[in-house]
């Protein structure tokens, strides 16, 4: 009864919740399927009366109006990762980036390295006692929630409620806004030939041993990968994100994360994106654990899971294992996300298998075609994984055993598994170099 009396007094409208919000303040908002859109709405509308508010995110889904060119002065995007609808507007200066690994990303709010005045959070209705599940995005937000002054919440009755450390109580929201609207679905497709993402799941399926647990990185390569796993037994689950491939893995009693040596019994994530039906699947579902990001993502906490197997992708890779995966060239495009804390805790992991995985060629705008497996990286370009972290690089032509390999060594590897017209070329390019 406290709990809902104090649920009723704080419900107000979006419009009226966005006004405790001030000019000079520093705004968190949750992200992925999760942002809240009446509330993002409202601050849209209420943003020209507003100057130098800071609106610190990771990976967002949806409308890109907050960060159109009439917010500039009002509000200002500080994005840990840049995801497409704000890519633009961080290429062109009008908002910033701040690279950070994700495990790190939740500890910048909770260290006070970068302290919050208000959260704009979504949350489950409350339950009898009181308290929300963050639902579909726990892993950058309940850290974030925790640390600010004003916790501003949607509360949607078409959240799903998930479990483990996934809740806030309702004392902890100064003003709620009572939604209902689906939580948007996004399939993890990108562009590209779905021949090539097949092979290279095909190449990968092979390196992953039964009792594995699995990181799936964004991107439609790791989904593919899960398609190959029907002969596998007792795999398991302890990653940043994870889609709907992983139901008919469990439906069919391979994913069981029964052979797990930490969470044994749990699929470990931190947030999820996919349709209705893994929504409606991970809702009240005991199996499924969410947690705040700074654990889901410490190495040292992946590297406790024997087998562990992390797979990520790349926009190109150069002779000598290093990984650019944040840029083109200078020009800014993602982040490093999750990728070094995987790879590292699999490589830590005993028995552990650290994959990059990637097309062996881009396709430009002007149907011209270019090799990711390059001599050098582009000029500016960002090293997210250095060539010491690296074992493994799988393209549609095969896997590269990078590990223990000299320059040498890996150069071939790594050509060998280029596209075969570009070949002749990165030969030439390693003996110039040297490294041949």
């Amino acid at each position: 009864m406290v709990a809902a009396n104090i649920y009723q007094s704080r419900v107000t409208t979006a419009q009226e919740a966005v006004k405790v919000i001030k000019s000079g303040q520093r705004v968190f908002l949750t992200g992925n399927v999760s942002v809240p859109q009446k509330l993002l709405a409202a601050l849209v509308e209420y943003a020209p009366t507003l100057q130098d508010v800071e609106i610190c995110q990771a990976l967002t889904v949806g409308s890109a109006d907050y960060v159109g060119a009439e917010m500039e002065g009002h509000l200002r995007v500080n994005s840990m990762f840049i995801s497409a609808n704000i890519r633009k507007a961080v290429q062109d200066g009008r908002a910033d980036f701040t690279p950070v690994m994700l495990s790190e990303f939740p500890l910048l709010f909770k260290r006070g390295i970068l302290p919050l005045d208000v959260a704009i959070v979504h949350v489950s209705t409350p339950d009898e006692h009181g308290f929300c599940s963050l639902g579909v995005e726990v892993g950058l937000t309940k850290s974030a929630a925790e640390s600010a002054k004003i916790v501003i919440a949607e509360v949607n009755e078409k959240m799903p409620r998930t479990l483990g450390d996934s809740f806030i109580h309702v004392s902890r929201l100064t003003h709620i806004v009572p939604v209902s609207y689906p939580i948007p679905e996004l399939t993890m497709a990108e562009e590209g030939d779905a021949t090539i993402i097949e092979k290279i799941a095909g190449y990968i399926a092979e390196l992953i041993p039964d009792g594995a647990t699995m990181q799936l990185g964004i991107g439609a390569i790791p989904d593919a990968v899960l398609k190959y796993l029907f002969d596998k037994k007792d795999l398991g689950i302890h990653t940043e994100l994870f889609s709907d491939g992983v139901i008919d893995l469990v439906n069919a009693g391979v994913l069981t994360n029964a052979r797990k040596t930490l969470h044994p019994g749990k699929i470990v994530a931190g947030f999820i994106l996919g349709t209705k039906r893994l929504y409606d699947w991970v809702h009240d579902n005991p199996m499924i654990e969410m947690h705040p990001t700074e654990y889901v993502n410490d190495p040292f906490v992946i590297a406790q899971n024997e087998r562990m197997v992390a797979i990520n992708s790349a926009i190109e890779v150069d002779l000598t294992g290093q990984v650019c995966a944040d840029s083109i060239g200078p020009k800014l495009y993602s982040g490093v996300g999750g990728q070094v804390d995987f790879i590292y805790g699999a490589s830590r992991s005993k028995d552990g298998v650290p994959i990059i995985a990637l097309p062996s060629v881009a396709t430009l705008r002007d149907g011209s075609e270019l090799s990711k497996i390059t001599g050098m990286l582009k000029l500016g370009a960002g090293v997210v994984t250095s060539r010491n972290h690296v074992p493994s690089v799988v393209t549609e032509y095969g896997v590269a055993d990078l590990y223990g390999k000299t320059i040498r060594q890996r150069a071939q590897a790594l050509i060998n598994i280029a596209h075969p017209k570009f070949r002749e070329d990165l030969t030439k390019q390693a003996r110039d170099l040297h490294y041949l």
